[in-house]
């Protein structure tokens, strides 16, 4: 929803007026929720090099979206059970089957689309708008969400929080971490759910499309300047950060998608460090 079609013919009011409305405070909090869920677990992503398993995820989710839709329940509810379905499925075929890991991904990435497109035209009227999924619709960001949102975070961030170790441990080397005794395989299959649970959090914020991008690219950029995890960790989430709330200001006076300019605001800043790394490569820390 650009910012044009919230305001009267009066004009845009001043930035102040802008923050006291109820959606625009919404919009900030689902922003920052989100930039700390993709800080933490997007460095996972980003050391563990699981970008197309998180895709897998995030595409198998919009399932559950039309299916919650059809239902008339709140669609980060479907959003939620898909996600950790899918999430389960991939690991443990991943740790135990005999199929491809990404032949099964690309089979739940297309099973989950086309399970959303055929409930989202069986639910009646015009309740739903696959844009704001596929691209996000932050402005429509609901008390009710952001609630659901912070609860994910405290699930998310207390479960890596009391995991840490083990978390990085398998990251790192899971044989190595077997051998030391970490239940590697459970460990892994609740990374993956984390990852499920974060991709929850983004989607209301940049949509099913654009959510590897925040979930990946704050932690890739930081990636080039720490090799520690818990600094990577924070600088990812106060990148997110300021990626969302510059990307909103950005649509607010470009009256463009707050997700795209979000993203766009993203991948511009990783290209800066790209070119920095060509140029002046001693001012990074490998990758």
């Amino acid at each position: 929803m650009e910012f044009a079609r919230l305001f009267t013919a009066k004009g845009a009011p001043h930035v102040w007026e802008v923050l006291q409305l109820g959606f625009i405070q919404n919009a900030i909090a689902a922003g920052i929720l989100a930039s700390l869920a993709c800080g933490v677990i997007g460095a996972y992503v980003v050391v563990k090099r699981i970008v197309f398993i998180s895709g897998g995820i995030s595409h198998a989710s919009f399932g559950g979206l039309g299916i919650a839709a059809w239902l008339s329940i709140p669609q980060l509810y479907g959003a939620l059970a898909f996600s950790i379905l899918a999430a389960l499925v991939i690991g443990l075929v991943s740790l135990y089957g005999h199929e491809r890991e990404d032949t099964l991904i690309g089979a739940l990435w297309a099973i989950g689309m086309a399970v959303g497109v055929i409930f989202i035209d069986m639910t009646p009227g015009y309740a739903v708008d696959p844009m704001s999924i596929l691209f996000g619709d932050i402005l429509r960001v609901s008390a009710t969400d952001v609630r659901i949102a912070l609860l994910l975070n405290v699930v998310i961030v207390a479960t890596v929080v009391l995991l840490y170790k083990e978390f990085l441990a398998v990251c790192l080397d899971s044989e190595f971490a077997r051998l030391r005794g970490v239940p590697a395989s459970f460990i892994y299959l609740l990374l993956l759910c984390l990852v499920a649970l974060t991709i929850v959090v983004l989607i209301r914020v940049v949509g099913i499309v654009l959510v590897l991008a925040l979930l990946t690219l704050p932690a890739a950029i930081c990636r080039h300047f720490t090799g520690q995890l818990h600094t990577l960790m924070v600088g990812s989430a106060l990148l997110g950060a300021c990626f969302t709330m510059a990307g909103l200001w950005i649509s607010y006076i470009t009256d463009r998608p707050a997700g795209a300019c979000i993203v766009l605001l993203a991948a511009t800043a990783y290209g800066g460090v790209w070119l920095l790394r060509q140029f002046a490569p001693r001012l990074l820390t490998p990758a």
